[in-house]
This record gives C-alpha cells, sequence and structure tokens, in this order.
C-alpha cells in the first residue's frame, strides 16, 4: 500500500498550483527568490529572468490559467473513485508527466547553458593543436559546471526564432522539474492503488462465489 494516497497528492498539487497563482498575480517576486529556483538554476546554469520580479499582464494571465486548472482539477477529485482516479487521472498523470519532463529536458538541453552546443561548437571549429589534445580538452569542457557553457562562453548557440528562449529561465525549468516528479509520483501512486484495488474485487469474487457453493 502506498504510503501517500494518489488523492492526497493530487489535492496538494491542486492547491500548490492555486498558491501560485496567487503569488504571480500578487508578488512575483517571492517564486523567483525561492532557495529550491535558486539551487536547482545555479546547478543547471540557467539565468535568472528579470521579468518575474514584478507584476505583469503576462504574469496576471499566467496567475489565473493556474488558478483554473486548479480549481478545476481540485473539483475532479470529487468524482467517485472508478471514474476519477481510474480513468481521469489515469490518462492525465501520464500525459502530464511526459509533456513536463519534455518541456524541462528542452529548458535546458536548448538553452546557453547546454553542452550539447558547446559540444558542435568544440568540433566544428578549427584547432592549431594536436587532435588527441583537442579531443580531450573539449571532452573535459564539455562535462564542466553548466554556467562555463553560457552564451558569452557558448558561440555556437543560437536563439530561438519563434520565443522559446522565454522557457529557458530558471523557474520555468523548476517548475517544470517539480511538475515531473510530481506526476510521476502520482502515475505510480495510481498504478499501486489500482492493483490493490482489483486484487480486492478478485477477492470478493472469490468469496462470493465460495459462498454460493
Amino acid at each position: 500500500m502506498a504510503l501517500i494516497s494518489a488523492k492526497t497528492i493530487l489535492t496538494s498539487l491542486c492547491l500548490f498550483h492555486i498558491t501560485l497563482g496567487f503569488f504571480f498575480l500578487t508578488n512575483p517576486g517571492t517564486i523567483a527568490d525561492q532557495a529550491v529556483v535558486y539551487l536547482l538554476g545555479e546547478s543547471m546554469g540557467l539565468p535568472n529572468s528579470r521579468s518575474f520580479e514584478a507584476q505583469s499582464p503576462a504574469l496576471g494571465f499566467l496567475a489565473v490559467v493556474l488558478a483554473l486548472f486548479g480549481i478545476t482539477d481540485l473539483v475532479t477529485l470529487s468524482l467517485p473513485d472508478e471514474i476519477g482516479l481510474d480513468h481521469y487521472w489515469g490518462v492525465q498523470a501520464p500525459l502530464r508527466l511526459t509533456l513536463t519532463f519534455l518541456l524541462s529536458l528542452y529548458s535546458f538541453f536548448f538553452s546557453a547553458s547546454s553542452p550539447l552546443f558547446y559540444a558542435n561548437d568544440a568540433t566544428a571549429a578549427p584547432s592549431s593543436s594536436s587532435s588527441a589534445s583537442s579531443s580531450s580538452s573539449s571532452s573535459s569542457s564539455r562535462f564542466q559546471h553548466p554556467s562555463a557553457h553560457r552564451a558569452a562562453h557558448n558561440p555556437g548557440y543560437a536563439p530561438s526564432t519563434w520565443g522559446g528562449d522565454t522557457l529557458k529561465n530558471r523557474v520555468f525549468f523548476t517548475f517544470m522539474f517539480v511538475e515531473t516528479v510530481s506526476w510521476f509520483w502520482v502515475w505510480v501512486t495510481l498504478g499501486e492503488e489500482r492493483r490493490e484495488a482489483l486484487a480486492r474485487r478478485a477477492r470478493r469474487r472469490s468469496s462470493s462465489s465460495a459462498q454460493k457453493y
């Protein structure tokens, strides 16, 4: 049996989204100054976007969307478990896990801090030293802290022209990372509870059939 039920985790996620919406609307700088945002941002070498420090129409729009998601998801938890948990959240959890995981990968691996662009630039740039020394130096630089591969030291990086650079900051990456971990937890817990429910139904059917005979 799971230590924490899926309904409890989902309720916490709904309240988390509503709380985020409240702070994005009233004081967005509180979210940008959180320790977990700073820790994950520094560890991944992602920049700190100053647009989260003050109120703006975009953040107000985001706040309303997050609050609506939280409230509507919270209402679905009042449905019977066979409908809400088994059918609705049984589909939503893996879907949201996949989307948030892909977005968190995009936020880092396609940013200026990504070692992918540094590797491409290192292989494309001409080198006057020997091939062995250049390959060893490029491989050692590739595994340095991501802050060493930012735009100033990463000429192989080209900004996105369709607006994707707005997703390459520490606040967005932290949100998607937390969402990925949370939805994975929900997905695993739902699977455990579904197996336990099927086992209880099988025992109930076997006991009822034994009573008939």
